[in-house]
């Protein structure tokens, strides 16, 4: 039986570029997003009859449900992978960031992941061994870093929601991964890190001297991720130095922060 990955904010970015890779290697892709226009031009992509579009906001536990449950319906009754993947970009001093800003990125990055696992859970426990909980987290969820710590703490809770559940659901015969990816060359790059700022995320990046990874590096790790053994996946240059130095040269890591975040201040 074809095996069947349903990922969400599958619509653009990461979420587009996973669909392709895991289409390529024949499965069925589930495509969900809040986007029904951005679904469409990813299904255009892939393979005539390899994908289904489903509209979808992670933020709604219910909406979760029926989804995978009508996902399911088209990949032929079984789910073997879920991609949590939708997410949102917020940057910036956490005094400057509006409570409507803070409250909805908490709930598409955190809460949506955590309302995807519960309702991913039955369909990857009748289709183990070999299924697979695959969440988007990032490098920003290995060490806080100045103007992103709403951001960062959702992805340090992400890291966590990951870790906790590789042990929780090891009974089941679920696999539980993340993706910890850095700068990626996706459309969010050239959104405002938040409401008040007139200056994208990427002219930012560039101007800090730091790399942009191909977003097709992302796929790629993905698909290691389903079919390996690590826990955790650090994708590209950034990601990699922020996990050595953090874990080999902590003090130096903080003095950084910290002077990054006087040039902040």
């Amino acid at each position: 039986m074809r095996k069947a990955i349903f990922i969400t904010g599958g619509g653009s970015g990461i979420g587009r570029a996973v669909a392709q890779r895991f289409a390529r290697e024949g499965w069925f892709v589930g495509l969900a997003d809040i986007s029904e226009s951005g679904m469409a031009e990813t299904a255009a992509l892939l393979p005539q009859g390899a994908s289904s579009t489903h509209k979808l906001d992670v933020r709604d536990r219910a909406a979760w449900g029926a989804a995978l449950a009508d996902f399911a319906s088209a990949a032929g009754g079984r789910i073997d992978v879920v991609f949590n993947n939708a997410g949102v970009p917020l940057g910036g001093p956490v005094v400057d960031l509006a409570p409507e800003e803070i409250e909805r990125t908490l709930d598409i990055n955190l809460k949506g992941v955590i309302f995807g696992a519960q309702a991913a859970h039955p369909w990857l426990k009748a289709s183990a061994p070999g299924s697979v909980l695959l969440n988007t987290a990032s490098a920003a969820g290995l060490y806080g870093t100045p103007g992103a710590s709403v951001y960062s703490a959702t992805k340090f809770g992400v890291r966590g929601v990951t870790e906790s559940l590789d042990g929780e659901w090891a009974a089941d015969g679920i696999a539980v991964r993340d993706l910890m990816p850095g700068f990626i060359e996706t459309p969010l790059l050239d959104h405002a890190p938040n409401r008040a700022s007139n200056e994208d995320i990427r002219t930012r990046v560039q101007g800090a001297g730091l790399e942009i990874t191909p977003v097709g590096a992302v796929a790629d790790a993905a698909w290691a991720a389903v079919q390996g053994q690590k826990l955790h996946t650090l994708v590209g240059p950034t990601a990699r130095r922020m996990a050595f130095f953090s874990r080999f040269l902590p003090g130096a890591v903080r003095k950084q922060v910290r002077n990054a975040g006087r040039a902040l201040g």
